[in-house]
């Protein structure tokens, strides 16, 4: 008698695989509202939030973009579109002082959230988000990730509340948790800093010492200038000017998402659809495959077990009947690859309404496509300029680039 442990062994091990294939997601809607401090802050408490627009993350490698089915246009208008929409959260708790959306990080703003787009399908949304404050110092750097309802792509949905709302309420609620640790001190200290950083970006010979760099890369307020000096009273009314820009920016941003939310939601809806069809068809192709290895092994053990000829025609046939098994089961992948092919066919059709417009801003025509980074460039070394111009002083002929955080 030929031994079966063998096949006994091989089977439970296909069977655990298949077992394994088959699990239960829970998706839900979040709709509840974000935490709210129980009392609103003075005005001196207030921490002012830039989100700057995300990663849009897109693989330089066309063959990566097409196995990631990204389509480039699309995730760079959710990397304008998803700060936005966290934005408007963040702004509604009423925790906070301004909240906009910025081309990039800021010495403008007190705190800094940026992010990355590591996944967004109608399905699925992940983010890895960083938070630092204008000390330099590092609130959190943290993945969230949430699956989509169906629900959320209905007709009678509200508007107001994103498919992915939990996200968003993830963030919102962590930003205050972390906000809360913090003494009034710590906030007086880091408006100070954002301040005095960003006179420093204006005139370093006037505010080079006022504010220091430690090892850790944290800055360190050493001293403030009178509240009468005219470099500050210059700086300030320069700060002002930025957040009048800023705010047009965030006001683009706003009809950005406007004008983009009917076609976005539609293809975010069928990319669900597709998605999750995709899914179902990868997940079938595996358990067909695993089952169809079963029944390959279980007639093959029942061959190489007996020694009686009809067992053995039996499991020749099994094997035949189970290599048809995993030759459907081929197909089906190949209908699940199909599927992924719409998925990208479907982002190039949306893609073309996604396009970025322009704005007027000072008798200035901005273009917010790629080519934000330069106007913001442009901006500050027109600022500086009305910086000196107040002081009755020439700017400098060098051009000035934005700090970074």
């Amino acid at each position: 008698m030929k031994p079966r442990k063998f096949q006994l062994s091989v089977l439970a091990l296909f069977a655990l695989l298949l077992s394994s294939c088959s699990t239960q997601t829970v998706r839900i809607v979040d709709m509840t509202p974000p935490k709210q401090l129980a009392q609103s802050l003075p005005e001196e408490e207030l921490l002012d939030i830039g989100l700057s627009v995300f990663q849009a993350n897109v693989p330089e490698d066309y063959d990566d973009r097409i196995e990631q089915i990204i389509s480039p246009e699309i995730r760079r208008a959710e990397a304008q579109y998803i700060p936005y929409i966290a934005k408007n959260l963040i702004q509604s708790s009423g925790n906070w002082g301004a909240v906009r959306v910025i081309p990039r990080a800021s010495l403008a703003v007190d705190v800094i959230v940026g992010g990355e787009i590591l996944e967004s399908t109608g399905e699925s949304l992940e983010l890895k988000i960083t938070v630092h404050d204008a000390t330099g110092r590092m609130w959190y750097s943290k993945n969230y990730k949430a699956l989509a309802s169906k629900y959320a792509y209905e007709e009678s949905f509200p508007k107001s509340v994103d498919a992915f709302q939990s996200i968003y309420k993830q963030i919102t609620d962590d930003l205050l948790d972390y906000r809360l640790k913090l003494s009034k001190e710590d906030i007086k200290r880091i408006r100070a800093v954002a301040e005095m950083r960003f006179a420093q970006d204006f005139s370093k010979d006037a505010f080079g010492d006022h504010v220091s760099q430690n090892e850790r890369g944290e800055f360190q307020l050493i001293r403030l200038p009178s509240e009468e000096d005219p470099m500050l009273i210059s700086v300030r009314k320069v700060r002002e000017r930025e957040y009048l820009f800023i705010d047009t920016i965030d006001e683009y941003y706003a009809s950005f998402q406007r004008n983009v939310y009917p076609t976005y939601q539609v293809w975010r809806k069928a990319s669900y659809i597709d998605t999750i069809t995709y899914k179902k068809l990868q997940t079938q192709a595996k358990n067909r495959i695993v089952g169809g290895a079963i029944g390959l092994v279980g007639s093959v053990g029942t061959i190489y077990a007996s020694d009686d000829w009809a067992a053995d025609t039996s499991g020749i046939a099994g094997v035949i009947g189970s290599a048809t098994v995993i030759s459907k089961a081929i197909l089906k992948k190949n209908e699940a690859e199909q599927y992924a092919e719409r998925l990208r066919e479907l982002a190039t059709e949306t893609e073309r309404e996604l396009v970025p417009t322009t704005i007027e801003l000072e008798n200035r025509t901005i273009k917010l496509q790629g080519s934000v980074d330069e106007q913001y460039v442009e901006l500050k070394s027109v600022l500086r300029d009305l910086y000196y111009e107040d002081l009755g002083l020439t700017s400098p002929a060098d051009k000035m680039e934005p700090a970074v955080e």
